[in-house]
């Protein structure tokens, strides 16, 4: 019988402990912390035994095959002794891909922007289009657990790199790469191309019958497919040239043309969504849609009602006259750079947390231009200090919440944004980032 050892009990490791065991594998879960209740309730139910708060070596180490969650890194005791074992490794995506590929078809998703509010939107051209679509992968549920306990006939994917890294098979139909800029470089032995060529891990089992839609704008995708092209058929989408096929703008409106049909044009004004970076993700999905044959109309509808993500350029509420945003998803530099970039009006930003070694020189120019103050909200604050005190002159330091929310709106005169972006990850002061999310938009509404 097949030996299935799952490594981490999160999300992404209980899903493939269902479906490990639905497939008839013998499945044994090993998470070295405390696993939550809510997930000790799910083994149990379904009989798959576990450990937690330690490992055993001879379990894992004699496993046939091992599913390991995309948190733990290679530099670990443990997947040093499991690579000398040889024992084959695999993610969550890899064994979901595996069980489902032959019923169904994968939008898969990735890049260092973006990624969620894409895979949220073709998810929704789908639903639209009234066909059988789960969102699945780093957004919701797992997609392993997906497709355990109700398979869909397509699979829309946000997928990390950390997941890519551990696919051997997997080929998305269509894949889709939005942007590539520095983050998690730690796991990455700090260097760009190792990050790079993980994002681009996404292409590597496609043929020519699947689609690779990617942006042309991005000098680091352009740089890596100059040097390393892919198999599969290559749809480019921009917003600085017109292209023949792909997606582009031309005079204010949005084009995709794909596979010489009739185009589908839309006004960019009639976007559900604002901001340059939306434009990127709405033709990305825009352009998944058509791949896949779903009709024009449907998609210009999607795209003009869909409503965007929790902790995604959420707004929350107006207090005299001063909108606040919940951007608590932006945990890196880009993702700041992006929220800046889409903001009108005076801002006073809310910034800070566990910072992953962040290079802030990409948004002075903008905070310079933009930011009235910055509010930095974290353990330690002086990395922000260090970067952007020139550029600011008004900082203020916070440790909870309740205390930046206030001294940000004391900052704030009528007709001005206080915007959390933090461009940092949560957990000096959080669990997670939605959990950062939630208590600014508690703090707002007590205002």
């Amino acid at each position: 019988m097949h030996k299935l050892v799952i490594l981490g009990a999160g999300e992404s490791g209980i899903g493939a402990a269902l479906l490990g065991k639905k497939q008839g594998y013998e499945v044994f879960v090993s998470d070295g912390s405390a696993i939550k209740d809510l997930y000790k309730q799910e083994l149990a139910v379904n009989h798959i035994p576990f450990e937690e708060g330690h490992h055993s070596w001879d379990v894992i180490l004699g496993a046939d095959e091992i599913v390991k969650s995309p948190g733990i890194p290679e530099k670990t005791e443990l997947m040093k002794k499991v690579r000398e074992r040889g024992v084959k490794v695999i993610s969550e995506i890899e064994l979901a891909w595996r069980c489902s590929k032959d019923a169904s078809k994968v939008i898969a998703i990735t890049g260092s922007n973006g990624k969620s509010t894409t895979t949220a939107m073709t998810h929704h051209i789908f639903k639209t289009a009234g066909l059988n679509a789960a969102l699945v992968g780093n957004i919701g549920v797992s997609y392993a657990k997906q497709v355990a306990t109700d398979p869909a006939d397509y699979y829309i994917v946000e997928v990390s790199s950390f997941q890519l890294d551990d696919i051997v098979d997997f080929k998305p139909n269509v894949a889709i790469l939005l942007n590539i800029t520095p983050d998690h470089l730690d796991r990455y032995d700090y260097k760009m191309q190792n990050y790079v060529e993980s994002k681009f891990r996404i292409a590597m089992n496609q043929t020519k019958e699947d689609y690779f839609i990617y942006c042309i704008d991005d000098p680091v995708i352009r740089e890596h497919l100059a040097k390393k092209p892919i198999y599969s058929t290559t749809i480019p989408f921009s917003i600085m040239e017109q292209l023949k096929e792909g997606g582009f703008i031309a005079n204010d409106q949005l084009n995709i043309q794909v596979n010489e049909e009739e185009p589908v044009i839309m006004s960019m004004y009639d976007l559900a969504l604002k901001g340059k970076h939306n434009l990127y993700n709405s033709m990305a999905a825009g352009i998944a849609g058509r791949t896949m044959d779903i009709r024009k109309e449907k998609i210009r509808e999607s795209l003009s009602t869909f409503s965007s993500l929790e902790h995604r350029m959420e707004y929350v509420a107006t207090v005299r006259g001063v909108d606040f945003i919940n951007d608590s998803k932006a945990t890196n530099v880009n993702s700041v750079w992006f929220a800046l970039e889409s903001m009108e009006r005076p801002v006073i930003l809310i910034m800070g947390g566990v910072d992953k070694g962040n290079d802030y020189d990409a948004i002075r120019e903008l905070v310079r231009e933009k930011v009235k103050a910055i509010v930095c909200l974290g353990v330690d604050n002086r990395p922000i200090h260090e970067a952007l005190s020139k550029d600011m002159e008004v900082m203020v330091n916070t440790d909870n919440m309740h205390d930046a929310v206030s001294q940000a709106f004391n900052l704030a005169s009528k007709g001005d944004v206080v915007l959390l972006s933090p461009a940092c990850a949560s957990f000096d002061l959080f669990k997670n980032y939605e959990e950062r999310g939630r208590s600014f938009k508690d703090e707002v509404r007590a205002l």
